[in-house]
């Protein structure tokens, strides 16, 4: 049986042009956003929103068309239907993540489902933002934006390094004895700002200004999410302890026990 079709209400297709909202990071072609939904009226309303905004729009009705899209013209990031036919856009979100050759690639869930624990779900398998249905084209550029930002970030090209833990944001790697570790845009940010601020304890709205920026909204639990995702990426070599939680604080990064 078909599912029923929910509202996405563009009713108003603003442009917001604004050089997609980086500071200090030249854009030199518009983003490529690839939407998998398999109701064709609602990749027809999003195309036309990203379209006016200068994005360069690519459309799939299903997780395997996306597949031949992503490999013949990889995009610059994912706006993927929870509800699809045949895998799921959860189940396809964590493929994609646990491919190498995608796993940096940027995801933004589209659902109508709104509860908590199906947003840390999402969040859990490696998304890197979820938009609830019916939302506005506003919001959904607003989102994409932010989401690019912090997939491409303006950082310093000065390495940093602790406790043998090194982080390059000029060759954007992590390594420990010269072995890579794998994570993605939010958390290698996030670890960058940890390394950069040893022994200091941050609450998550410093972390959200600080990480994610000002112009977009971030729960909290969002935070804790990411977290958990990066302590996980450093499991590998052993510096997942260094990540600490400072109960009724915050976060700090330390390499005291």
């Amino acid at each position: 049986m078909r599912r029923q079709a929910i509202p996405v209400f563009f009713d108003s297709i603003v442009p917001l042009n604004d050089n997609y909202g980086f500071q200090g990071v030249a854009v030199t072609k518009a983003p490529k956003v690839l939407v998998v939904d398999d109701e064709p009226a609602i990749r027809e309303m999003v195309g036309m929103a990203l379209t006016s905004n200068g994005f360069e729009f690519m459309s799939a009705e299903s997780a395997e068309h996306a597949r031949l899209d992503i490999k013949n013209s990889k995009p610059d990031l994912i706006l993927l239907d929870w509800m699809l036919p045949g895998l799921s856009g959860v189940e396809f979100a964590r493929q994609l993540k646990d491919d190498p050759a995608t796993r940096d690639l940027p995801i933004i869930l589209l659902t109508a489902r709104s509860d908590e624990t199906d947003k840390v779900q999402g969040l859990g398998i490696g998304a890197d933002d979820y938009i609830t249905k019916p939302f506005s084209p506003v919001e959904m550029v607003a989102r994409i934006k932010a989401v690019l930002r912090r997939a491409a970030p303006s950082l310093p090209i000065t390495a940093v390094e602790v406790a043998g833990l090194r982080l390059d944001p000029d060759s954007h790697r992590v390594t420990v004895q010269q072995r890579d570790l794998s994570m993605g845009p939010t958390e290698f940010k996030l670890l960058y700002y940890f390394m950069t601020h040893p022994e200091r304890v941050f609450s998550r709205a410093q972390l959200i200004q600080q990480v994610w920026g000002n112009n977009v909204y971030v729960e909290d639990r969002t935070v804790d999410v990411h977290i958990r995702r990066l302590r996980k990426s450093l499991e590998p070599s052993g510096h997942d302890g260094m990540i600490q939680t400072v109960r009724g604080a915050g976060y700090r990064l330390s390499t005291r026990a």
